[in-house]
């Protein structure tokens, strides 16, 4: 098996995990993300949880990268470098939580949900990939 192929089949492998991963926890119904944003009325802590566990692991990663020299498919690790908090990441974060709180979803829980079938579920794919490529003609083309 070539590299190309180990990188697509480790790629693969980890999507399908976390879409398992989102669908046994319940993220990808936009109800229960709506419901821990209710803070006020019928809250659900389910959220609590299943975050706690995206940071362990995420945390348990870094610190077996900090260990390497290299990503074990990879020639380096892929890390960013910037840590201005400008105007822009703001505003993106302002949206991206708007959005997250008024649909009850997310990028990868909407990706998941297209599994499911259900319309609502691509309409607000299609206007997410809308408003990427607004931003990547617009947006960004002004920024460079």
């Amino acid at each position: 098996m070539t590299l190309r192929n180990l990188r697509l089949l480790a790629a693969f492998g980890s999507g399908a995990v976390f879409g398992l991963g989102l669908a046994m926890s319940g993220m990808m119904d936009p109800a229960r993300v709506q419901g821990f944003l209710d803070i006020l009325g019928a809250w659900d802590p389910t959220l609590v949880f299943v975050m706690a566990g995206a940071v362990s692991a995420a945390f348990a990663g870094v610190t077996l990268s900090k260990r390497m020299a290299r990503p074990v498919l990879g020639t380096r690790f892929s890390v960013p470098t910037s840590r201005v908090i400008d105007r822009r990441l703001i505003v993106g974060s302002a949206i991206f939580g708007a959005g997250w709180g008024l649909a009850g979803f997310c990028p990868g829980p909407a990706l998941a949900g297209l599994s499911l079938g259900l319309v609502p579920v691509a309409i607000f794919v299609a206007a997410m990939l809308a408003g990427m490529i607004v931003h990547d003609r617009v947006v960004a083309g002004r920024a460079a």
